[in-house]
């Protein structure tokens, strides 16, 4: 049997106090959001695909992000996983300086033991689901070549590929300088430590869960084994208190990331899959760092809930049928004076529940010269034929994190065949026209 190294058997006991004690102390804060003042100082809650953006607070202004900061340092391992350059089983050594930093009770971590290596998959594990700050640094310098310093410069040089110029980053884990015990990255401050806007860190958390959605199979565990099968064997338990069994759960939540500094306050990067739907929300300094009270979790729960209770993702179009913003086409000289017409295709997208006509701007184009200036099909008209193009825009949205719009293109086709009138029908409606005008 077994037994576990005194180091190990501190990190159980820590894990397991803090989750008796997050449960007790957080029980009635889930009860009190029913307000939409959040606590955070910055927010913004994303559709997963497509990344509108739902709402948002405070959300381009470049704040400490803590640990969040994992969430990019995590992709690129994920990249480099994927490309071969490391396995999952392959061992790792680990300095004596992070040696030391895995010893500072200070900061979250796995108290690594001298002379033993790490497989990559505990390492990830550890530092995903516990934030463990020297596991994720170890897995940094090994991509990096040792280097820390040198694994940021990854980390900018990407960001600024997906369009984030708000980033300041120095940093692989998220920890504060004065915690890095003099190994800095050159040239910050002292006291300096990663930043980042609500908008980039859901950029950042939306290219990871798109790129390596199999993260979620991990981040949706309430915990993990670490080093199973060895004396160092230990159970991780997820510091995202909104999975099941802990005291913020919320049905569909299954990741993401926390964050907590002096600077940062309490942070968090989550995501959640209801009907199918993924949303991704960041808020951000909920609490002060010594006050946390799971604001960050309760401010989540109210973001996804408000648009849960407020969009629903069906269609503003459907292929075959009639388009409510624009039912019907006048017709020039054709034995009917409207022609009845719908969508050549169906568009699915969020709608608020409260959607008016109003609230849908339309423009037509015409096709092939079927509309005439005054937007009037002239007869005859052939069933199913493509009369115009119809431009849907909806205009009370705060827009996407990337430049796509809330601008849609359907073709608008005829619904029904329609004649050309002969010399007399013409010719009568011309002279009633007449005399309506005349008399009106």
């Amino acid at each position: 049997m077994n037994t576990k190294h005194p180091f190990t058997q501190l990190i159980v006991t820590l894990a397991t106090c803090t989750l008796i004690f997050s449960t007790s102390l957080f029980s009635v804060a889930v009860e009190a959001a029913d307000t939409d003042d959040l606590s955070a100082q910055a927010a913004i809650i994303i559709d997963g695909e497509s990344g509108k953006i739902f709402y948002e607070k405070n959300s381009e202004q470049p704040l400490p992000i803590a640990s969040m900061t994992k969430v990019l340092t995590l992709y690129l391992i994920l990249e480099v996983i994927s490309e071969g350059t490391i396995a999952w089983e392959d061992q790792i050594e680990i300095s004596d300086h992070l040696l030391k930093i895995s010893h500072d009770l200070s900061l979250s971590n796995i108290m690594f033991i001298e002379g033993r290596t790490y497989s990559v998959r505990d390492l990830f594990n550890a530092s995903t689901l516990i934030s463990a700050n020297a596991a994720i640094t170890a897995l940094a310098e090994t991509v990096a070549g040792g280097s820390e310093a040198d694994f940021v410069d990854l980390m900018r040089a990407k960001v600024t590929s997906w369009g984030i110029n708000d980033a300041y980053l120095i940093s692989t884990s998220g920890i504060n300088n004065e915690d890095a015990r003099g190994r800095t990255y050159p040239g910050s401050g002292a006291k300096e430590e990663n930043l980042m806007s609500a908008k980039s860190m859901a950029i950042v958390a939306r290219h990871l869960i798109n790129d390596f959605p199999e993260i979620l199979d991990l981040t949706s565990q309430p915990s993990v084994t670490f080093s199973p099968g060895t004396d160092e064997e230990v159970e991780l338990y997820s510091s995202n208190l909104m999975l099941p069994g802990y005291a913020f759960y919320l049905e569909g939540v299954d990741g993401l990331k926390t964050g907590t500094t002096e600077l940062a306050g309490t942070a968090f990067a989550g995501t959640i899959l209801k009907d199918d739907q993924r949303l991704i929300s960041v808020v951000m300094h909920s609490d002060p760092f010594d006050e946390d009270q799971g604001n960050r979790f309760v401010d989540t729960a109210w973001l996804m809930n408000y648009v849960f209770d407020n969009w629903t993702y069906g269609s503003l179009t459907e292929m075959g049928k009639e388009i409510e913003s624009l039912p019907k086409l006048d017709v020039r000289r054709g034995k009917k004076e409207t022609v009845t017409v719908v969508s050549d295709q169906t568009i699915n997208t969020w709608l608020p529940n409260n959607l008016a006509l109003k609230d849908i701007k339309t423009t037509l184009a015409p096709t092939a010269k079927r509309l005439d200036k005054n937007q009037h099909v002239k007869a005859p008209v052939h069933e199913s034929e493509t009369l115009a193009t119809l431009n849907l825009t909806l205009t009370d949205q705060l827009g996407y994190l990337t430049d796509a719009t809330d601008t849609y293109q359907v073709g608008v086709l005829a619904n029904e065949e329609i004649e050309k009138a002969n010399l007399f029908v013409t010719s009568g409606r011309a002279i009633k026209a007449f005399f309506n005008q005349l008399f009106s």
